[in-house]
């Protein structure tokens, strides 16, 4: 029987499990990634347990685990293992399903069991050149707000590099004073998210880009690796105070340098922010991953 035991925490000693792992199975949403799950460990505390040739990953939060569908070939015992444990030892919404083939596998094994969409965190995939470019009518009121940034500042765009992390590094002590990191719990969490980020960056196999207006930084994006198609933005992190019109700049120079790498970017969830949601939707998304999330009491009820 699958336990709670027989899972462990993700460390960052286990970068080669999951990225050779990743390389035959692709993920498609970015919570699944090795860098998010490392990166935000303190926070929602990830595990993971491999079965065969399958690895299975769990999430507590404030007190709530929730389990995922196994990554790998489809095993119907494995599949009903999981369920199980989520039955036995999840929170409220104990089983989550982070791509359609997952939400489809478990729809087959339990046709009775319903499947609730969280759109709060459903990934938002861009077209690359869509975001470098901001071609058509569709983008006029972005593509004028950025020629109005590029009037104002005179800056020049770089990639992150061992020479001038330290300089990031110093950038995100800055930008959280401004934010005021220390007041907003999940902002506190964030600054360690990618604090550490960056004080493991060439570990993690991510790059770059920073913005800098003169001779300071106004923005930077830290990017990683999703599928041979997709990067993640896992983070994006401006002075808008500062530099009127910015984030547009750093999304657009962002996408730019990537264009000749990845069809696509998965610039993440908007966690339910009214007003994140708007600006995400603004830049016309290609498409959601969406994710979905199995209550305990209708797991339990189908499984007697």
């Amino acid at each position: 029987m699958l336990s709670e035991k027989d899972f462990k925490p993700v460390t960052l000693e286990d970068r080669d499990i999951f990225c050779e792992h990743y390389a035959r199975y692709p993920q498609v949403h970015s919570d699944n990634t090795f860098a998010n799950m490392v990166c935000w460990n303190h926070y929602a505390d990830y595990r993971y347990a491999v079965a065969g040739d399958a690895i299975m990953i769990s999430s507590t939060i404030g007190g709530e685990t929730t389990y995922r569908a196994p990554i790998g070939p489809k095993n119907r015992d494995l599949i009903e293992a999981v369920v199980e444990l989520a039955a036995r030892t999840g929170g409220e919404r104990p089983l989550l399903t982070l791509d359609p083939d997952s939400t489809a596998w478990i729809r087959e094994v339990y046709p009775a069991l319903p499947l609730h969409p969280d759109r709060d965190f459903f990934d938002y995939i861009y077209k690359t050149d869509d975001l470098a470019l901001l071609p058509g009518g569709e983008y006029l009121n972005i593509r004028r707000n950025l020629n109005k940034f590029r009037r104002a500042f005179s800056y020049r765009v770089e990639p992150i590099t061992r020479e001038n992390i330290d300089e990031v590094l110093e950038f995100l002590i800055v930008w959280c004073e401004w934010k005021d990191c220390d007041s907003v719990p999940i902002l506190s969490y964030e600054r360690e998210a990618v604090l550490f980020a960056m004080e493991h960056f060439f570990d993690l196999h991510l790059c770059g880009t920073i913005i800098r207006v003169g001779e300071s930084i106004g923005a930077i994006s830290v990017v990683g690796h999703l599928n041979e198609r997709t990067a993640v933005v896992h983070f994006e992190k401006a002075l808008p105070e500062a530099y009127r019109g910015i984030y547009r700049a750093i999304n657009a120079e962002t996408a730019a340098a990537l264009t000749d790498r990845y069809l696509c970017l998965d610039r993440e969830c908007d966690m339910g922010v009214p007003g994140l949601r708007e600006a995400k939707m603004r830049y016309k998304p290609h498409h959601m991953v969406e994710v979905h999330y199995a209550r305990k009491e209708d797991i339990q009820a189908i499984l007697g």
